[in-house]
C-alpha cells in the first residue's frame, strides 16, 4: 500500500450524483457531483472533489471541519449574520464545525475538499 495518493483531475471516473436536501434549497435545481478520493477506515477523515451547478442552498456543517480549495467556478458563501464572501478558483478556506449559512453558486463550482469529524 502506498501512503501517497495522486489525484488525476483530468480523469476522476464516474461521480456520485446528488442534490441538496429539499428543505435546504433556496433557489434553482442544483446538481452535485462527488468523487471521493480517499478516506480513513472509520470515515473520520475523507477527501475528494465536489462540483455543484448554479443555485442556492443552506449549508450546515454540524460537527465537521472542512478544508476547501476552489478549482473552478464562482460562488458566494454567506455565514448567518456575516457579510457574503465570494470564492473562486485558487481560493482556499475552512468551514469550522457549527458553520451555518447560504452557499450561492454563480458559476458551476468545483472544489477539492478534506473533512474531519
Amino acid at each position: 500500500m502506498s501512503f501517497l495518493k495522486v489525484v488525476n483531475l483530468a480523469d476522476l471516473g464516474e461521480p456520485e450524483m446528488s442534490a441538496p436536501l429539499p428543505e435546504r434549497v433556496i433557489e434553482g435545481e442544483q446538481v452535485c457531483s462527488t468523487w471521493v478520493q480517499d478516506k480513513t477506515s472509520d470515515g473520520d477523515v475523507c477527501t475528494g472533489i465536489w462540483e455543484i451547478t448554479p443555485g442556492a442552498s443552506r449549508s450546515i456543517k454540524g460537527t465537521t471541519w472542512e478544508l476547501c480549495s476552489i478549482l473552478s467556478g464562482v460562488s458566494e458563501i454567506t455565514e448567518d449574520g456575516k457579510p457574503a464572501v465570494v470564492v473562486k478558483a485558487g481560493d482556499v478556506f475552512i468551514m469550522r464545525p457549527g458553520f451555518e449559512g447560504v452557499w450561492r453558486v454563480i458559476e458551476t463550482t468545483r472544489k477539492l475538499w478534506v473533512t474531519k469529524g
